[in-house]
């Protein structure tokens, strides 16, 4: 026998009671949903951090959203190569990526970074299936220029792997890799393979995981970390070239993802505990969030499932 003077010397604090209850809508909104999260940086490389990211993932995906996992691993495929005795070389932000390199590149990236993410999750139960892009010919690429050897530039997504996993209740993780056109294999930057797929399998919202708060419109100044903005005012950041804290990729990315008629995108620092938690089911979020203004006629969105059709708002 327990007495409770024993088990809650210090009672039950209702504010476990009020987070529960201002997350309840936002769960109801996400319920069903697809969303694809872009996994990169420090969050990927702190272990401790990772194993949070990936137990919060899980959590996601048990309260009924339909999470898919993209990720790179810049800084363990830097590693590999400086081991392997290859000159690490970057061209506007991409890798240069020979034809010894893209080898390591894959053997790094499904390997090494691939295992890591799906073992942490698979601590929780069985969900996680790691994939790479040039399974079932997922992403598709040609060389994006010769002075980078085997980057890809995407030219087609075939979803259906990712949306078979999705249906069987599974959680894709994805490796930024990609088949040619030429049969060879291409390494890809993930944030663009992000908002590819996202758009490809009609995702309700892309978050990209970094290891800054947001998008600044000048970086560092914290007063200028913006909370909110339409695709129209990131398209007009983009051309404008602002001193944003390397966030053009992302915004590059956002912007092609909503403009296929994903919903929202948004930019959010992994380092934060609990990042994705805090952005999905709480009242003020963080990061800065990118919006659409409308949907395409075609956009086909992710199917809601059964559960998730019947939360409709205003009954």
């Amino acid at each position: 026998m327990d007495f409770d003077s024993q088990t809650r010397p210090n009672g039950v604090s209702p504010i476990t009671g009020q987070v529960l209850t201002e997350a309840m809508p936002w769960i109801k909104n996400v319920t069903g949903k697809t969303v694809v999260i872009k996994y990169g940086g420090a969050a990927m490389v702190d272990g401790e951090l990772r194993r949070d990211v990936m137990a919060d993932i899980v959590l996601l995906k048990i309260i009924g959203i339909n999470p898919v996992i993209v990720h790179g691993g810049g800084k363990a495929i830097n590693a590999a190569m400086r081991k392997e005795g290859i000159d690490v070389q970057f061209v506007d932000g991409l890798r240069v990526t020979t034809e010894e390199a893209v080898n390591l590149v894959r053997t790094v990236l499904m390997g090494e970074v691939n295992q890591d993410l799906v073992q942490a999750m698979n601590r929780h139960g069985n969900m996680a299936v790691g994939i790479s892009g040039a399974d079932a010919g997922v992403i598709v690429a040609e060389q994006q220029s010769p002075s980078l050897g085997r980057v890809g530039r995407i030219t087609q997504i075939n979803p259906a792997l990712v949306e078979d996993l999705v249906a069987s209740d599974y959680i894709p993780v994805i490796a930024s890799i990609a088949i040619g056109e030429d049969g060879g294999i291409f390494n890809i930057n993930a944030d663009f393979a992000a908002g590819h797929i996202a758009a490809a399998i009609g995702a309700h919202k892309v978050i990209f995981l970094t290891d800054v708060d947001g998008l600044y419109l000048d970086y560092p100044d914290p007063s200028t970390l913006v909370a909110s903005l339409s695709a129209s005012e990131a398209k007009r950041i983009i051309e404008e070239g602002a001193n944003s804290g390397g966030m053009i990729p992302k915004l590059d990315s956002a912007v092609l993802a909503l403009d296929a008629g994903v919903h929202r995108a948004h930019i959010v620092n992994g380092t934060t505990p609990h990042a994705l938690i805090l952005e999905m089911l709480t009242d003020k979020g963080i990061g800065t969030m990118v919006t659409a203004s409308s949907a395409p006629d075609d956009f086909d969105a992710a199917p809601l499932g059964n559960f998730a059709s019947k939360l409709i708002d205003g009954r």
